[in-house]
């Protein structure tokens, strides 16, 4: 652990040595893995030489991903002392069978006394769950929503079941060790559950994302809004607005290359105008807000505008999209298909 540490030390430090100037960071998010099992010594390293390199006064928001299994008092007391603002954990499901099967190193005990012992520590905590896990009935979940909604949260992403090869899922899956449950029963339980979290000041604002008034993920609208972020350690994505940039993977190579002074990026890949008019009509119609109309059209060639304005035309007049002011939305009813939609936009 010292190792890959003081690797990613190197990284950061030779990208401030790159940047010319001293940078004024908006957001930190530390994800990927479990970050929170970072030692503590490490982690005070680490938040020293990021204050001495860059300028954190401008910070809104610093996140860590927890593991709720076994993060510690003294671990939230040196979290919140080095200005972390917001906790991000994993829950997925009360159910310990499932999480077992899932691979997860908690029980729903860790992680109810996790929120017990992080209520009020820190600006906001957020919760992850995932709808359309093999094993739990639409009872169940509706209960697991009840019980998350009673606790002291101030932010929630709901995602889909989403099975990725070379994991223990997709083995037991392949093996007809499980069943998945069907789509239409789990897209009416989503909507269910949309119509929970708002009842209960969950409002909104992305298609996996609810939060309570101002306290929606700062540095995850970066993300949805396509601006540039720079991303540290094995396997990160970082993006420039153009191209899209990934790390070593593997951690023995990744950090020979920094400890030889190597560049650590694999693989980049630059986007086409299609591509990024793709994404732009995606990611905007994710938000509540909408897509930003004028965005798209702006580098369209007049065919491809006239093209696009009759499809969107098309979709008013069906009820998928509708007008906010110069913004264009995604009617609720089809949040569950909302990548065809944005598809079909550009055919």
């Amino acid at each position: 652990m010292p190792d890959y540490h003081y690797a990613l030390m190197e990284e950061i430090e030779r990208f401030a040595a790159e940047c010319g100037r001293k940078l004024s960071l908006e957001t930190i998010y530390l994800g990927g893995g479990t970050p929170s099992s970072w030692p503590d010594d490490l982690l005070l390293d680490m938040f020293g030489r990021l204050e001495s390199i860059f300028d954190l006064k401008t910070i809104s928001e610093i996140t860590i991903e927890v593991n709720p299994g076994s993060v510690t008092q003294e671990q939230l007391d040196l979290w919140k002392k080095v200005g972390i603002t917001r906790l991000s954990t994993g829950v997925q499901s009360l159910n310990d069978g499932v999480l077992a099967g899932l691979s997860r190193h908690q029980k729903a005990e860790d992680v109810r006394r996790f929120v017990s012992m992080a209520d009020g520590m820190f600006n906001s905590l957020s919760v992850d769950l995932i709808i359309g896990l093999p094993g739990v009935s639409d009872a169940e979940w509706k209960q697991t929503v009840k019980e998350v909604i009673t606790w002291p949260i101030q932010h929630v992403s709901m995602y889909f079941l989403s099975i990725h090869e070379n994991t223990p899922l997709y083995t037991r899956l392949i093996k007809n060790e499980l069943a998945l449950p069907p789509e239409d029963p789990i897209v009416d339980l989503y909507y269910w559950t949309v119509e929970e979290f708002e009842k209960h000041g969950l409002r909104q604002y992305e298609i996996s994302s609810f939060a309570r008034e101002g306290y929606e993920s700062q540095h995850n609208q970066v993300y949805w809004d396509r601006k540039p972020y720079k991303a540290v350690g094995v396997g990160s994505c970082s993006f420039d607005g153009m191209i899209r940039y990934q790390n070593l993977k593997n951690i023995p190579r990744y950090i020979e290359a920094l400890s030889k002074g190597v560049d650590v990026i694999a693989s980049c890949e630059k986007l086409t105008p299609q591509e990024i008019r793709l994404e732009k009509v995606m990611l905007g119609l994710r938000r509540m807000k909408g897509l930003a109309l004028e965005d798209v059209l702006s580098d369209m060639a007049p065919l491809e505008k006239e093209k696009f304005l009759k499809k969107v035309d098309e979709f008013l007049k069906e009820a998928i999209l509708f007008r906010e002011g110069s913004r264009l939305c995604l009617a609720k009813r089809m949040f569950s298909v909302e990548n065809e939609v944005a598809v079909k936009l550009l055919e």
